[in-house]
C-alpha cells in the first residue's frame, strides 16, 4: 500500500479523458500536492459546464479529444468516465496506443474490465483499472490498481505515485475482486455520507434543533473515523472501549447489531453494488 503525497520526480504528461466528479477530485488532488504542474494536464471534457471547472484549475482543456495537439504523447492516458460510454470514448485515443509512444491507459470506470480496453487498443497496450473515491478530492482517497501483463514496473510505480497524491493507493493481482472494490470503496462514501443524513434525523427525532444535531452528526463521524484511522486498534475492539456494560452505547447498540441491523443492511448494500458492478461491466 502507498500512501502520501506520491511525488513524481521526472514531469509526466496526462490526458484525463473526462472531468465529472470522479475526474476533477483525482485532478485538484495532482494540483494541490503538487504531484503534476498544470500544464502537465489535458483534460478532454464534452460539457461546457464541466469544462470551464476543469480550466479553473489553469490546466489544458478541449472539448473534443481530436482537439488535442498533434504532436502529444502523453505518458499516461486516463479514462474517467461513466462506463455506459465507455465504448464511444476509447477508440478516440487510439493513436496513443501505437507501438514505441510508451503511453499508460487507466480505467477508473466502474464495472469495466481490462480485456474490454485490450481489444480496442492496440495490441500490447499496457492498461490498470483503477477503482478510486470521492474523498480523493481531499487527500483521503481509497484507490485500489489492477494491472494487465504489459504494464512495466515503472509505468506501475508512476501510476500509483500519481494515485497517492489523493490518498491510500492498494493492488491487487485478482481483477475479478475490482466488483467487490468498487461496492466497498467506490460507492462507500455514499453509504457514509446516508449515514451521517440518519444520525442527523435521528437526533432531530429526539429534540435536537436542526443545525446542531447535523453538527453533532457529521463531526462524530468524522472524529470517530480519524480515531480509528490513528489509534491502530481494530473497530471492534474500538467500539467495545466505548461501550459500557447496561448504559446508554450498550442500548444503541442492542438495536444497531440484532440480526437483521445495521451489519446485515450493509451486506445486502454492497452485495447489490457488487452486482450492478458486474452488470455494467457486461
Amino acid at each position: 500500500m502507498i500512501t502520501g503525497t506520491g511525488l513524481i520526480s521526472q514531469p509526466t504528461s496526462v490526458v484525463l479523458a473526462g472531468c465529472g466528479n470522479m475526474g476533477f477530485a483525482m485532478l485538484r488532488g495532482w494540483l494541490a500536492t503538487g504531484t503534476l504542474k498544470p500544464q502537465d494536464v489535458h483534460v478532454v471534457e464534452p460539457l461546457d459546464a464541466l469544462l470551464l471547472r476543469a480550466d479553473g484549475q489553469g490546466v489544458n482543456t478541449y472539448s473534443t479529444a481530436a482537439a488535442l495537439p498533434g504532436d502529444l504523447m502523453p505518458d499516461i492516458v486516463i479514462f474517467a468516465v461513466k462506463p455506459q460510454v465507455i465504448g464511444d470514448v476509447i477508440g478516440d485515443y487510439l493513436r496513443f496506443s501505437q507501438p514505441g509512444r510508451g503511453t499508460t491507459f487507466v480505467s477508473v470506470a466502474a464495472g469495466v474490465p481490462i480485456a474490454r480496453f485490450e481489444r480496442e487498443l492496440a495490441p500490447g497496450a499496457p492498461v490498470i483499472r483503477v477503482m478510486p473515491n470521492t474523498p480523493a478530492a481531499v487527500g483521503e482517497g481509497a484507490m485500489v490498481m489492477c494491472a494487465n501483463a504489459h504494464v512495466t514496473d515503472r509505468q506501475r510505480k508512476t501510476v500509483e505515485r500519481l494515485m497517492a497524491a489523493s490518498g491510500e493507493v492498494t493492488e491487487i493481482g485478482d481483477e475479478a475482486l475490482m466488483d467487490a472494490v468498487t461496492a466497498v470503496s467506490g460507492s462507500g462514501p455514499a453509504y457514509v455520507f446516508h449515514l451521517i443524513e440518519a444520525l442527523t434525523e435521528a437526533g432531530k427525532a429526539v429534540g435536537l434543533p436542526d443545525d446542531i444535531a447535523g453538527r453533532l452528526a457529521l463531526q462524530t463521524v468524522h472524529g470517530a473515523a480519524r480515531y480509528a484511522h490513528q489509534s491502530g486498534e481494530d473497530p471492534g475492539t474500538l467500539r467495545e472501549q466505548v461501550t459500557s456494560p447496561n448504559g446508554t452505547t450498550a442500548a444503541a447498540l442492542g438495536v444497531l447489531m440484532r440480526p437483521d441491523g445495521l451489519a446485515a443492511l450493509l451486506e445486502e448494500a454492497v452485495r447489490a453494488a457488487r452486482d450492478r458492478a458486474i452488470e455494467l461491466g457486461r
